[in-house]
């Protein structure tokens, strides 16, 4: 049996973790959060004093790191960043690393690498348009504004949520124009993605319209 390459892609807060990890779990595919990978990048630039807008020395320390992913863990060169890196600070710092060419050449090579078997469900923000263009299936989540920032502010895996819902909801708008607006694969649908607008849906609602569009694995 083939095993596929499922693309889920969108913004923040659309429900990409939640979905893919379940979309993953009834597949028994495994689960890839990108963004984690730009979130260790900038959580360790930020510890070393790496400015974050010297895209020569965050690639050469993107490149010379150890990351690791699984559903349970994120850590970088053996360190647990698991919770550290899920904090409003990390959010501006992953922005950043993540518009950095170089930096984003580095970590697609690697998740490419992660889903060249197939097998994989991967969410992130260019996965259907960069990292897997021919992927088997590719899914756009997207919400609300009001949404998004609901979920992120009741959201246990990101801390700092006692900021407030209109903070929040800044916050998500100043990443939505970063990751819309950079030069190096910008957050977009692809052309060949379904888009789901999850706003006001139950998440398992969510999952089974994405399982209904899995495509048969061919013997």
């Amino acid at each position: 049996m083939r095993p596929l390459v499922i693309a889920i892609d969108g913004p923040s807060g659309a429900g990409k973790g939640t979905v893919a990890r379940a979309v993953a779990a009834a597949l028994g595919y495994r689960h890839v959060d990108s963004g984690a990978m730009y979130r260790a990048v900038g959580w360790k630039a930020l510890r070393d004093g790496v400015p974050l807008d010297d895209e020569a020395a965050v690639a050469a320390l993107a490149a010379a790191s150890r990351i690791g992913i699984t559903d349970e863990r994120v850590a970088i060169d053996d360190v647990d960043v698991t919770r550290a890196i899920r904090t409003p600070e990390i959010d501006r710092a992953a922005a950043a690393v993540a518009r950095l060419p170089r930096v984003r050449a580095i970590l697609v090579e690697r998740q490419r690498a992660m889903g060249s078997g197939g097998g994989v469900v991967m969410e992130g923000r260019d996965i259907g348009t960069v990292v897997f263009p021919n992927a088997d299936l590719k899914v756009y989540l997207d919400a609300s504004a009001e949404e998004r920032a609901r979920r992120r502010l009741n959201d246990p895996a990101h801390s700092g949520g006692q900021a407030g819902q209109a903070a929040v909801a800044a916050s998500i708008e100043a990443r939505d124009r970063s990751d819309t607006t950079r030069t190096a694969s910008p957050l977009t649908m692809a052309a060949d993605a379904v888009l789901i607008d999850t706003t006001g849906i139950p998440i398992s609602k969510v999952v089974e319209r994405v399982m209904a569009l899995v495509p048969p694995i061919d013997p």
